[in-house]
């Protein structure tokens, strides 16, 4: 049996808790799902956009924590290329961060959208920095969508964050009535989760779902993920 190929689109540094966390995902998942999974490292500067025929092998992409990226483009490239091409799509923590500022420029076309920490001057700060970091914090976040809420499991949440950006609440009424939907919000009302419920699946978190691996258990998201990966890795070999 072949192994699903999941791109992890970020630049690996092992001391990064977060990406601990992505590999001991891929090790519990070993052991708890039926199918194989591969992970495969994409460093951000080796995407090359408008080039994203060389992303085609990979059954789902993950864009990880560890902002700002060597080379933003090549993630919002990666991002785009998933949420196109119907690849199932997991983004966290600044993976999350770009999924929104992708989805803004190209579908909202508000080609203006920033970052503020890649860009302190941009006029269009949509990602921007929050006025409590979440560094190394933890929150609760409730879950505002049935269909999200089937996913994770429950209404509510304890999670883990390592972040000091987010959705700024200035734009957030931009993605009202679009095809990308928030999801879970933290106490204060703030965005903390967006899905796009016409993919098969497309979902970004502010907060770190692999984090949960490093105590032994994979996150529900996650898991959902990968059975999201090894089913589109069955259906291609299907097709003639």
């Amino acid at each position: 049996m072949t192994a699903a190929i999941i791109g992890i689109v970020g630049d690996f540094n092992p001391a990064i808790s977060a990406h601990k966390g992505i590999e001991k995902s891929f090790a519990l998942a070993a052991n708890l799902l039926p199918g194989a999974l591969q992970p495969e490292w994409i460093g951000t500067e080796t995407i090359v956009p408008g080039n994203e025929k060389s992303l085609e092998r990979f059954s789902a992409i993950w864009c990880a924590p560890g902002s700002p990226y060597r080379n933003a483009e090549g993630a919002l490239s990666a991002i785009h290329f998933a949420r196109i091409a119907s690849r199932p799509f997991l983004g966290t923590c600044g993976g999350y961060q770009h999924a929104l500022l992708e989805f803004a420029r190209t579908e909202l076309k508000l080609a203006g959208a920033g970052h503020s920490e890649d860009n302190p001057d941009t006029a269009v700060p949509l990602v921007d920095r929050m006025p409590c970091s979440l560094i190394e914090q933890q929150q609760e976040v409730t879950i505002v969508d049935e269909r999200f809420q089937e996913i994770y499991g429950a209404k509510s949440g304890m999670e883990g964050y390592h972040c000091s950006y987010g959705l700024n609440p200035d734009y957030e009424k931009l993605f009202v009535g679009s095809a990308l939907h928030i999801v879970a919000r933290a106490a204060d009302g703030q965005a903390r989760a967006v899905q796009m419920q016409a993919h098969p699946f497309f979902i970004g978190t502010q907060f770190q779902p692999e984090r949960r691996a490093l105590g032994g258990s994979l996150h529900p998201i996650v898991r959902a993920f990968f059975s999201a990966a090894m089913e589109r890795h069955t259906q291609s070999r299907k097709q003639p």
